[in-house]
């Protein structure tokens, strides 16, 4: 027991925050919106992200990196991934090499093609080496935040600090299961949101469930052949961080990314799907760099390249979908 600092009060960061508490003496949430952090710590409850959802008492609310990071022991970041190079930068006058740090955000940085670990460490590095894992596995905010069991994973190449997160925030509801394979866990987070855009055109423009099936098995195979070919291991793409987030992602309807994907099928905009979201599919900027990390490794991943011309080249869906049917028949 002790005191834990979660950084992001949107949907995930408050059902972490609501799944964790019991675990440790306070939770320390931050919310970039002074208003929002009082609201919150007034009703105990995020009525935009997660209305009907209870805050605990000993969770405590701020806006205020200094209070949310003092005195705590592990700092948990679940805020967007384009937003974290820059929150670290702002809160590396009020952390300390005895803190370890846990990236719960799904997403690769576009300019520089990190992933949220190397991001973390690339900022905090010039001060301390830091401790950095990362956290995943098929969660649905709403589901962890009722209490709905789930299983996750934590990935560190310090197994010491996986075995320390694990202990420290497995529950009755919430179990987590120990990996060394940052890269494999932290490529399939990521990209399994682009694939997920995909199934949801799918789904949009009318077609089965046996099209949905074939993408998103296709898709696995271009997540397995991207993360082996950057050092991931083929069996993480086989469990809980790969092949279980994928399918909860392209088939859930509370996936944010699926309802992107949805709606892009039934021949809406981007910009005008974007603008009516209160929260961030985060498959439609990791598609950037999903392309070009598959680009730069030289994989091969067709229906990566349809998402991207459909969301950035304006392709219509059923033209990409076509061509991916079309492209020279191979073995799998």
């Amino acid at each position: 027991m002790s005191r834990l600092a979660i950084l992001g009060a949107g949907s995930w960061g408050t059902a972490l925050a609501i799944v964790l508490a019991p675990k440790f003496d306070a939770v320390a949430l931050w919310a970039r919106d002074p208003a929002a952090a009082q609201r919150i710590g007034q009703t105990h409850e995020n009525s935009r992200y997660l209305s009907g959802c209870r805050v605990p008492e000993n969770v405590l609310c701020s806006s205020e990196l200094a209070d949310v990071l003092n005195d705590c022991g592990i700092v948990l970041s679940a805020v967007p991934s384009d937003h974290t190079r820059a929150l670290f930068e702002r809160l590396r006058p009020h952390v300390s090499g005895d803190m370890c740090f846990v990236s719960a955000t799904k997403g690769i940085e576009n300019r520089s093609l990190m992933r949220m670990t190397e991001v973390i460490s690339d900022v905090l590095r010039s001060q301390f080496l830091p401790r950095v894992a990362a956290l995943s596995g098929p969660t649905f905010a709403k589901e962890v935040a009722t209490g709905e069991p789930a299983a996750v994973v934590i990935a560190s190449r310090d197994a010491a600090l996986a075995a320390h997160v694990q202990s420290a925030f497995s529950s009755p509801t919430f179990r987590l299961y120990t990996s060394e394979d940052v890269i494999g866990v932290e490529i399939a987070a990521a990209l399994k949101n682009v694939i997920a855009i995909g199934a949801g055109i799918c789904k949009g423009l009318g077609l089965g469930s046996n099209s949905v099936a074939a993408l998103v098995t296709r898709g696995l195979a271009e997540l397995t052949r991207l993360a082996v070919a950057l050092g991931g291991k083929p069996r993480t793409l086989a469990g809980l961080a790969g092949l279980g987030d994928l399918v909860l992602t392209a088939t859930g309807d509370l996936s944010r990314n699926r309802f992107v994907g949805l709606q892009l099928g039934e021949g809406k905009p981007l910009p005008e799907i974007l603008a009516a979201m209160t929260q961030i599919a985060e498959g439609v900027h990791t598609c950037r760099a999903a392309r070009d990390l598959a680009r730069r490794a030289g994989i091969e991943m067709p229906i990566v390249e349809k998402m991207h011309e459909i969301l950035y080249e304006q392709k219509p869906a059923a033209t990409a979908i076509r061509e991916l049917m079309e492209r020279p028949l191979t073995s799998e």
